[in-house]
């Protein structure tokens, strides 16, 4: 990014997988001179450090979170709706001019700045770390919330990825309005709880 002039934005999303709940963007420009320590892709770490981490980067940096709806993904699919996220995060940053880098390959059409998609980029940049952190922390909160009022689907645990205890709870007790209509494997839950076929289980560890 040395071309580029002005602070830089990490961008970074959590939840494309998942067969239930939003997918979430977050944008972050970290204070320079107050970066939090053990910044890294959130997947690596443990839940309490992700908090930890993310109670930091809230303090101390600029910080804009975007949540799109399943209605959403559904209407425009899981691809379009994260990156129209990504804009729509880096413009509430409120930077006149600046960067990004973006976490993944590909930087979506029409951005507000000058970016950079960088593959695995949560691993390589601090500023993607830290979005990564606040997209996983938000959207994780948010599963365990919906979890407390549609107790068996277990999404305070499956955080609404397809495992073998989610498809279970599907096959005994159908689909809600949090499960992602256009995804392949609740579109066939859905034909074949019509069709009153059993539905196949998946491997604990599938996602799609």
């Amino acid at each position: 990014m040395g071309q580029y002039h002005g602070p830089v934005a990490g961008i970074d999303e959590a939840g494309r997988g998942p067969w239930a709940g939003p997918v979430v963007i977050a944008a972050v420009i970290l204070n320079p001179d107050h970066i939090p320590e053990g910044l890294n892709d959130s997947k690596v770490l443990t839940p309490d450090l992700r908090e930890d981490r993310y109670a930091e980067i809230v303090a101390t940096a600029q910080v804009s979170v975007v949540i799109s709806p399943v209605e959403r993904i559904d209407r425009i699919n899981i691809l379009q709706a994260t990156l129209s996220g990504m804009r729509v995060a880096y413009r509430r940053l409120g930077v006149p001019m600046g960067s990004a880098l973006i976490d993944g390959n590909i930087v979506p059409k029409r951005f507000p700045c000058k970016a950079r998609a960088v593959v695995g980029g949560d691993g390589l940049s601090l500023s993607v770390a830290a979005a990564s952190i606040v997209a996983k922390v938000t959207r994780d909160r948010l599963m365990v919330k919906l979890s407390r009022r549609y107790r068996r689907y277990a999404w305070e645990s499956n955080k609404g990825y397809g495992t073998r205890e989610h498809a279970e709870a599907i096959e005994k007790h159908g689909v809600c309005i949090h499960h992602r209509r256009s995804f392949s494997p609740i579109e066939r839950a859905l034909n074949l709880l019509e069709g009153g076929s059993e539905l196949p289980l998946p491997n604990e560890a599938e996602q799609i």
